[in-house]
């Protein structure tokens, strides 16, 4: 039994038309993809894809907001890291010219004009150690100080202040401090650093020589309070000078007193060859120590006050040098002056390494977020990116059916019975 089907010309007609419709579609959309260089052109291409895509995107734009704000704040360290090589070196400069002031050849004036010119050392660190980034915001400002984080000279007892917060802003894997701890580098603490400045005075009309060294640190500290953590001031009193219980020995008492008394008041004493300068160990301040040298008399007292800041270090080797009377009084302030900038210089010289680890950590985070980018970029790619190959060949393949479904249509088209009849 035969089965007959009849097709309607418009139908056929209809149906050519509507799969050319579709080739030529699907032809724009490749050509689309191919001109974008995306397989994701919309998300309802591959919503898979496409927040896949979106997420890495996102990623993307994060690390390059990290990079900048990293590039920023390794700018502001590296300015602070050359600020303190520039405060070493004005200090370094500044000790020269101090040590020149020890000649016992000068005069009083000249001494002062070294004074004066020391001065001007003096006031270059102060506004170094205030200098801002360019963003106005001070390098040393710890964690958060005023615009000019040191202040200064007040009144004493601290004649110089860190007008902020001590600490250094800890780094985290993406970013670095902005600042560096200015209290850490230019402030000073007793029982940490030993910064004292010694001031001695003499019975009047005895004339003779007495110098001190500077006051060392009695490692380890007492565990026990003392005035160290209490910014105490002392003061050594010879109190006898013994040349005769002991033939050819010299034997020297004093007592120290305290302010504000912690635990004091002390006493002790010490010994020499008569025939020698006096050579004594003063060891009887918990956690310090201090040598006399001369021909120490009765009355004589030796004064230790903390002195909180390099600047203050600074202003005392001005004064003391520049109102010296005698050679014998420019050489214990040249050495004082000296023992302490070099205290000071260490302690800036430790803050600018840690800035120049900053720096290398900063190179490691750049370095490891141009990695993750790579990787993330990666992601994003393979996510919505065009196989080209694919892309040119698919394409190729659309626009030959495209042609083929043309070609046909217009040869089907001709067949008609009137075309016959005609």
């Amino acid at each position: 039994m035969a089965n007959f089907v009849r097709l309607g010309s418009a139908n056929a007609y209809d149906t050519a038309l509507s799969n050319i419709m579709s080739r030529q579609t699907a032809l724009a959309n490749l050509q689309e993809n191919l001109t974008s260089g995306k397989r994701v052109v919309r998300a309802s291409d591959d919503p898979t894809g496409a927040a896949q895509a979106e997420r890495a995107i996102t990623r993307l734009a994060r690390i390059q907001t990290d990079q900048r704000a990293l590039e920023s704040q390794r700018a502001s360290i590296a300015q602070a890291e050359a600020t303190l090589g520039d405060v070493n070196t004005a200090l370094q400069s500044f000790r020269e010219l101090a040590a020149t002031a020890g000649n016992a050849s000068h005069s009083a004036q000249e001494r002062q004009a070294i004074a004066n010119e020391l001065k001007g050392y003096r006031d270059q660190i102060f506004a170094m150690a205030n200098r801002q980034d360019t963003n106005g915001l001070p390098l040393f400002s710890a964690l958060g100080s005023a615009l000019a984080p040191f202040v200064g000279p007040q009144g004493l007892p601290q004649d110089y202040t860190f007008a902020g917060q001590p600490g250094q802003v800890a780094s985290n894997e993406v970013s670095i401090p902005y600042t560096l701890d200015g209290d850490r580098a230019f402030m000073n603490m007793p029982g940490r650093d030993g910064v004292f400045n010694v001031t001695l005075t003499t019975v009047a009309g005895a004339p003779h020589e007495l110098r001190s060294s500077g006051v060392t640190l009695v490692q380890p500290l007492p565990a026990a309070p003392s005035g160290l953590s209490s910014n105490s001031s002392y003061a050594i009193t010879i109190t006898g000078v013994d040349t005769t219980s002991v033939p050819g020995t010299t034997t020297v008492t004093y007592d120290i007193s305290e302010t504000p008394n912690v635990t004091g008041p002390f006493s002790g004493s010490s010994s020499y060859p008569s025939n020698t300068p006096a050579n004594i160990a003063v060891t009887a301040i918990p956690g310090l120590s201090i040598n006399v040298r001369g021909a120490p008399v009765v009355g004589d007292v030796l004064t230790l006050d903390p002195r909180p800041s390099i600047f203050s270090v600074l202003d005392d080797a001005i004064r003391d040098i520049g109102n010296a009377p005698n050679s014998n009084a420019s050489m214990q302030a040249v050495g004082q002056a000296l023992h302490n900038v070099d205290i000071g210089m260490s302690r800036i010289s430790a803050v600018r390494g840690q800035a120049g680890d900053l720096l290398n950590r900063a190179d490691r985070i750049s370095n490891n977020q141009e990695k993750r980018s790579i990787q993330v970029e990666g992601d994003r790619s393979r996510a919505e990116d065009l196989d080209m190959i694919k892309g040119v060949s698919d394409f190729q393949n659309q626009q030959t059916g495209y042609q083929a479904a043309l070609q046909s249509y217009a040869q089907v088209q001709k067949l008609s019975l009137f075309n016959f009849i005609s």
